[in-house]
């Protein structure tokens, strides 16, 4: 399925709300170094990353490290300050999506090496902030998920809540 990259996460309860998402849809979360926390066993039950024995976690040196391993066909930059809508992009099953740190967003060397059309941002209403890591990366992955239909999802009859 798809790949989820966070470059240099700074707060924990972001990464285990990131970490929560991909084990309920699928995706494969990578983590880019420094992280702003520490993934011991208890840091990340504490921090509410507990559901990453559910997920495909994987922590990473650096992002080419990352991404000459993983080979993705195609991966997407996501910013606030790209021209590319998030929702105007046909998406496969094996794109990675890379989310910057928390309080600065993606570098411009990371920006610059992604091709211009795969550099997204998702819409937002003037002068305020950007929305948080966590809400970014559901947004994305729901609507790459959503074009393929949700495949592999539980079908909805058998859910006892969808939220819970």
């Amino acid at each position: 399925m798809f790949h989820v990259i966070l470059y240099q996460p700074e707060i924990p309860p972001n990464t285990g709300n990131a970490i929560r998402l991909c084990a309920n849809s699928g995706a494969s979360l990578h983590l880019v170094r420094p992280l702003g926390f520490d993934v011991s066993e208890k840091a990340v039950r504490r921090a509410g990353m507990d559901y990453a024995e559910l997920a495909n976690v994987r922590v990473w040196g650096s992002l080419e490290e990352c991404l000459e391993e993983l080979k993705p066909p195609r991966w997407f930059a996501v910013s606030t300050r790209a021209s590319t809508r998030y929702d105007q992009m046909r998406y496969a099953p094996s794109d990675a999506f890379v989310f910057g740190p928390e309080t600065r967003g993606l570098p411009r060397h990371v920006l610059e090496r992604c091709a211009a059309e795969r550099r997204l941002r998702l819409p937002m209403r003037a002068g305020n902030r950007s929305l948080n890591l966590s809400n970014a990366v559901a947004v994305l992955v729901y609507e790459a998920w959503r074009q393929h239909d949700f495949a592999g999802a539980a079908d909805a009859g058998l859910c006892s809540s969808a939220i819970g």
